[in-house]
């Protein structure tokens, strides 16, 4: 059994989440690039050379990459033989949160969701915990901004509509989004679970690296045909109609029940911002 004062995971917290305000991913800036250097529109060609140039700025003059800080959203797979010490985990969370937030100079967004009082700090984070074998933690941060997040569908699908089925609700929910979300977007899929483990699977599915492939070959095949349609929508960066819609589609999946067949499609902008340490 290994002793964590949660002191510790606050301030590692903290330091992710101001790195994250002002950074791209690393696969991020690939992903850009790449879709800088295939683009044929104009337009499009000059709008993503503004979106590399933005990212490149914030980085150096260490200012917030987007104006939508977004809401923070933390991952904790805390293993099982960590004994955990010192003030409660959410606490901390949240204070590393808000310390981040006044600090950085970040927007603070949250608000109650019916008198649309602002907290005035940007808590409470959305926190995900689990329980996994082993001593650390790994800690994932993602400040999700909104107008990608609006954009995101829930599918209950029949066991019948199979893999076109969910190569449709994908598409389509990118389709109706068009230039809302910022793009080129960046696609998470969750399949299977229950109405709502599907929708975290969706959201886990956005912190893997842009160009990374699900282990099941059926599933990684469900990535590369979703990204292809996507791509063939014309939709382009900031909807200036060009060949690079997405920049990636992820998919994560679990088991189901026998009567169902959930879909959860979280839709990231151009902007993904991710930071995983352990502890």
């Amino acid at each position: 059994m290994r002793s964590l004062d949660t002191a510790l995971v606050e301030d590692k917290i903290y330091e992710m989440a101001r790195h994250a305000g002002v950074n791209i991913t690393a696969s991020c800036r690939q992903a850009l690039q790449a879709a800088y250097d295939a683009e044929t529109s104009p337009a499009c060609s000059f709008a993503l050379g503004k979106l590399i140039e933005n990212s490149e700025t914030a980085q150096k003059m260490e200012m917030p990459v987007c104006q939508d800080c977004g809401m923070a959203i933390v991952i904790l797979e805390i293993g099982q033989d960590v004994h955990l010490e010192g003030r409660p985990l959410s606490e901390a969370v949240n204070s590393a949160v808000r310390r981040a937030y006044e600090d950085g100079y970040f927007r603070k967004s949250v608000c109650d969701p019916l008198t649309r009082v602002n907290t005035g700090d940007n808590t409470p984070a959305a926190i995900h915990t689990e329980i996994v074998p082993g001593d650390e933690i790994r800690i994932t941060y993602l400040p999700k901004g909104f107008g990608s997040e609006n954009m995101s569908r829930m599918y209950m699908l029949k066991p019948a509509q199979g893999t076109e089925g969910i190569l449709q609700a994908i598409v389509q929910t990118v389709k109706e989004a068009g230039s809302r979300p910022c793009p080129p977007v960046f696609v998470g899929v969750g399949i299977g679970g229950s109405f709502d483990t599907c929708a975290y699977l969706a959201k886990k599915a956005i912190t893997r690296d842009i160009g990374t492939h699900n282990p099941r070959p059926d599933v990684a095949a469900i990535e590369a045909e979703a990204l292809e349609r996507i791509n063939a929508l014309q939709i382009g960066c900031q909807g200036f109609h060009g060949d690079i819609s997405a920049i990636g589609v992820n998919c994560e999946i679990a088991p189901t029940h026998i009567a169902g067949l959930p879909v959860a499609v979280n839709i990231q902008c151009h902007c993904v911002r991710c930071e995983k340490a352990v502890l």
